[in-house]
């Protein structure tokens, strides 16, 4: 590889990567709510911190979680969700399943609007379904929706769009045939990839249809400015059929990948809600705003992905399972992340329903799994004569770094492995990883639904985000049977067996599942934690203070 990098060995680094530095004295305390504590403030203005820049807002297009964060503001599905993350009506003011649980009816509501007043109809429902399967839309999510009539088929180039399992019978009415039941579809239809767009906004601007002055949405906000690296702002969709309910006047949307400087921000009260709290500064953050600091469950899982197309990794399980190996998740978790972060030898968090999978040497303690790492290096050809040079790539964030740093200094402390670390900023991580362009690189993976599938479907060998470049029949198989096991329980055995089959294969090096990690003003109400940490500006509101 001829990127330029940076070379990290020593133990020390990352002990120095934990500390914590002073940030100084906490802000003056101030009067929330006025004198009941629920007054409302004047200005209904929102201001979040949102990680990295995203790569753009084409529902249909976009990936990771920046991107999603504006999106679910911007747009609303059939299905919505409420502050604690439970399943409600969106577009669809209603909907029914036929007795087989192969077809879901949709009623549109009557009074849902488009930004520019065009009403919203399952027409536009059905095009979007579409646009994201039709292979020249170039989606990376297009995978997700495989499990409607046809879906795979077009995606593949083998039908058009037109014969998907999505049907408008007219404007109120949608209708969505699937190859075999799916339980998580109403889940399912939270995601971007599911929501409609404005086709004849679409059709007269191209690829320009999601910018400012030319996106027309349907949810309760609408785009008004974007400076890249600088801010995204919406406001209020006044033809939002719920906008009555809706208080938040702007959200503004800061891109901030340094989490230190976010806190600098957030501290200054020129945000409200952080995107996360930086870990070096985690003791003081409890001790000096414990009460601002929200931390919860998370449905989603760390991880490192290994290239196993080209060498160092094709072709050798034992330095992938060394490598795994040597990894101390409880210092990763208890002094480098230290928030409550579960260690994590499998892939799929915890959910209900599903017993995760783990390999045996997961029960070992770290010094049996560091022995026998270094038996596995050795017979996979490394030593410290022959030490193993690798790679490892990560999206700019001095969190990851901290991580990076850490993990490096174990493989080299116990295997001898020499890493070099190189980050990317956010749209250009994206683009290395899913050319292949890497041995190692820092992922993660946060479920589109509440359910295991959306962790396994990850790894299939068609899904268009295996950045490993992963292929195995027999996981393949077992997720293709899952995807049609009418059966909760046989399903979840499948996918069971093939959590473990990943397991044995190590394309991926699960490291801990997520807790959200944020700071919230006192003065933003109607927030509240869920698995999903997806929070909808139009369910919050400003307090006077």
């Amino acid at each position: 590889m001829n990127r330029r990098s940076v070379l990290v060995g020593g133990f020390a680094l990352w002990v120095a990567a934990c500390g914590s530095e002073d940030v100084g004295p906490r802000n003056e305390p101030v009067a929330i709510g006025g004198a009941s504590g629920t007054e409302r403030a004047a200005v209904q203005i929102l201001r979040r911190g949102n990680g990295a820049e995203p790569q753009g807002l084409d529902p249909h297009r976009v990936e990771g979680v920046p991107a999603s964060n504006i999106l679910r503001d911007l747009y609303e599905g059939l299905v919505s969700e409420a502050p604690d993350g439970s399943l409600i009506p969106g577009v669809a003011e209603s909907w029914a399943v036929s007795d087989d649980g192969l077809i879901y009816t949709f009623r549109i509501r009557p009074d849902a609007r488009w930004s520019n007043g065009d009403p919203v109809t399952a027409r536009d429902f059905e095009f979007g379904l579409q646009r994201t399967v039709d292979p020249a839309t170039l989606s990376r999510y297009s995978s997700i929706l495989f499990p409607i009539v046809n879906a795979e088929a077009i995606a593949n180039g083998e039908l058009p769009p037109d014969q998907l399992g999505v049907v408008a019978i007219d404007d109120a009415i949608l209708e969505i045939t699937l190859q075999a039941p799916t339980p998580y579809l109403l889940g399912l239809l939270t995601h971007s990839t599911t929501y409609p767009v404005h086709r004849a906004s679409l059709e007269e601007h191209g690829e320009r249809f999601a910018r400012p002055g030319t996106l027309v949405s349907n949810g309760a906000y609408q785009l008004t400015d974007w400076v890249v690296q600088s801010h995204i702002k919406v406001e209020r969709n006044p033809e939002y059929w719920d906008d009555a309910n809706t208080t938040i006047d702007e959200v503004w949307y800061y891109p901030i990948e340094n989490y230190d400087a976010e806190l600098k921000r957030y501290r200054a009260d020129e945000i409200d809600i952080t995107d996360n709290v930086p870990i070096n500064q985690l003791d003081w953050i409890r001790e000096n705003l414990g009460d601002e600091l929200e931390i919860a469950p998370y449905f989603g899982s760390y991880y490192y992905g290994l290239n196993l197309t080209a060498p160092p990794f094709k072709d050798q399980p034992k330095l992938r399972t060394a490598l795994a190996m040597a990894i101390d998740r409880d210092i990763i978790t208890g002094k480098v992340a230290g928030s409550g972060e579960i260690p994590a030898y499998g892939w799929v968090p915890p959910v209900p329903g599903y017993e995760g999978q783990q390999p045996d040497w997961a029960g070992w303690t770290q010094e049996q799994r560091n022995e026998a790492a270094r038996r596995l290096y050795a017979e996979a050809g490394f030593s410290d004569e022959r030490p193993l040079k690798v790679e490892l790539l990560y999206n700019t964030n001095e969190n990851h770094k901290r991580i990076a740093v850490a993990i490096a200094a174990m493989w080299k402390q116990t295997l001898g492995v020499e890493t070099s670390l190189l980050n990317q900023e956010w749209k250009v991580f994206l683009d290395t990883r899913a050319n292949m362009d890497t041995e190692i690189f820092r992922a993660g993976w946060i479920g589109d639904y509440n359910d295991a599938y959306s962790f396994a479907q990850l790894m299939h060998s068609t899904n268009e985000q295996n950045d490993s470049g992963y292929f195995n029949t027999v996981y393949d198989d077992l997720l293709d049977r899952a995807a049609g096991e009418p059966d909760p329980q046989a399903r979840a055995e499948l996918m069971q067996q093939a959590e473990a089959q990943l397991l044995a294969d190590l394309p991926i090096i699960p490291i801990y599942f997520y807790v959200s990690k944020h700071l919230v003003k006192p003065w933003v109400g109607g927030y509240e934690g869920n698995i999903m940490d997806r929070h909808y500006s139009k369910n919050l509101y400003i307090l006077a203070h």
